[in-house]
């Protein structure tokens, strides 16, 4: 299946019984949106190669947030996840979506070395946030580029697929200590939720943690321990990954300059604000202003 709006492509390949890959690729100025319905049964893997997306769950009272070249691994035997997507402009994104009944065939002799498929944790519900290696993402720029014939880009996608998931879980990325069950309940989600929403709106003066705390109602080690689970991050580290993909997204807009821009994210001096942005993109803001416009 395949589908063209204006500058937005969407396509879906099924590889296999219980086996698929969804490519969407925005291209426009306006933010798409994909619903689809997944049983319980099916190990979700979004990898964001480009751009940014949220997937809403719960009737939108929970949103994972997926930032540039991350992914999110998601399984939960108890209830349905339906796909809820925004997809934001300038955005691409490739999902894996495969039935728990084959990912066994695929990886009945590892299953040592991956958590969630042991005998203690097959019932339970497990979530992941990680940033995609470099190796994973050369393979998913091949998913989303692939241009064969009809048949032979099919089979040329599922070949790649296959090497998508040995290297994933080849990695390391969800074998590591910090790999750990989603436990937390739908309250605490709301509350981590709203955690987040807060330290974005103010991200020039953000509260401190136990200020955090207090005001959503956790107590601070349930706040950290929980925002690392859903975010993949704690809380700065998520907030400064934020606040530096929003200042490239001004300086983008060609509206702000540098000093505008650093104030704008809560630097009060440029030079701080310059060696930020270095830190985050290998560059400093006018060189990379510079370099859109070659």
């Amino acid at each position: 299946m395949s589908k063209n709006i204006a500058e937005s492509t969407f396509r879906e390949v099924s590889l296999e019984k219980g086996f698929f890959v969804l490519k969407f690729q925005n291209n426009s100025d306006e933010t798409e949106f994909f619903k689809r319905d997944i049983d319980n049964s099916y190990i979700q893997l979004h990898y964001c190669v480009k751009g940014n997306c949220k997937f809403h769950f719960n009737n939108n009272s929970y949103t994972f947030n997926v930032l540039d070249k991350h992914s999110i691994f998601l399984y939960n035997p108890q209830q349905n996840l339906p796909i809820n997507l925004e997809i934001l402009p300038k955005t691409s994104l490739v999902s894996v979506l495969i039935s728990i009944e084959k990912f066994h065939t695929f990886f009945s002799k590892e299953a040592s070395y991956i958590p969630f498929l042991s005998e203690n944790n097959k019932n339970k519900k497990y979530y992941d946030n990680a940033e995609i290696n470099p190796n994973v993402l050369f393979v998913l720029q091949q998913i989303l580029t692939a241009q064969n014939q009809s048949s032979m880009r099919d089979l040329y996608i599922k070949g790649k697929t296959y090497e998508l998931l040995s290297l994933h879980f080849d990695s390391g990325e969800n074998t590591s200590e910090e790999y750990c069950p989603f436990l937390i309940d739908d309250r605490e989600v709301l509350k981590i939720r709203k955690a987040k929403d807060i330290i974005i709106s103010r991200m020039s003066e953000p509260p401190s943690l136990q200020d955090l705390a207090n005001e959503v109602g956790l107590n601070l080690k349930k706040l950290k321990e929980g925002f690392k689970q859903i975010y993949g991050d704690t809380v700065y580290s998520f907030l400064f990954d934020y606040k530096m993909d929003h200042a490239r997204k001004l300086l983008e807009s060609n509206q702000y300059n540098v000093n505008e821009v650093g104030l704008h994210v809560g630097y009060s001096t440029s030079s701080h604000f310059i060696a930020a942005f270095k830190k985050k993109f290998g560059t400093t803001p006018k060189q990379y202003v510079m370099n859109l416009s070659q």
